[in-house]
């Protein structure tokens, strides 16, 4: 029977949210150079793909959590999905802004939390979990506890795994690196020649190149 990992994952290459380029690779944000592109927000544009991922961040969130009193969204990829599932679990939601409004209010946290309350992140996908923690971070200045995150996606990274570990956050993701590369695989996506080339740059993407 097929994992959770591998079944999200195949939804995913299916409408192409995840791009797989190892002779042409992307320039992300950060300028890092990368074969692999994960566009999870396209998933908001198919129904029955956003009703699944909804679920199923709603069932780890009850199975693994216990007690949750609100959940956060981080800006902007992950308003959408957290609202969806705090409306499912019948939960306040907020979003965490990447850097407080210049105007107005000015405010860092959009919603209303209170201090003491038990709060679940939702992310988009996680990469060197800098802006994820960041999110974390804003959210316990606030008086609250985070007692976890819940994401579509992670690659992985050593940096990231080292960082959520020191910022005491569990983290659980719907898929991973490693499923997409196998169902890529399996579904001829990509070929064997071409792992070596993947692994190498997960290994070391701040110094990779094709």
């Amino acid at each position: 029977m097929k994992t959770l990992e591998k079944i999200y994952a195949d939804k995913l290459l299916k409408i192409k949210a995840i791009k797989l380029q190892p002779s042409n690779p992307f320039t992300w944000a950060s300028g890092w150079k990368s074969p692999f592109y994960c566009d999870n927000r396209k998933t908001l544009s198919y129904p029955g793909l956003r009703d699944f991922i909804k679920i199923e961040f709603a069932r780890v969130i009850q199975e693994r959590f216990g007690q949750v009193d609100a959940i956060a969204g981080v800006a902007t990829g992950a308003i959408a999905m957290g609202a969806l599932v705090a409306d499912l679990l019948n939960l306040p939601f907020v979003y965490v802004r990447s850097a407080p409004k210049d105007h107005g209010l000015e405010n860092l946290i959009e919603g209303d939390l209170r201090p003491g309350m038990k709060v679940v992140v939702v992310e988009d996908l996680i990469s060197t979990g800098g802006s994820s923690l960041k999110a974390v971070q804003a959210v316990r200045n606030n008086g609250c506890e985070v007692i976890g995150m819940v994401a579509s996606y992670t690659y992985g990274f050593d940096v990231a795994e080292k960082a959520f570990k020191d910022a005491d956050v569990q983290l659980i993701t719907l898929t991973n690196y490693e499923a997409v590369l196998e169902v890529a695989q399996e579904t001829g996506y990509i070929t064997a020649d071409e792992l070596p080339l993947l692994n190498e740059w997960r290994r070391d993407p701040s110094h990779w190149n094709v």
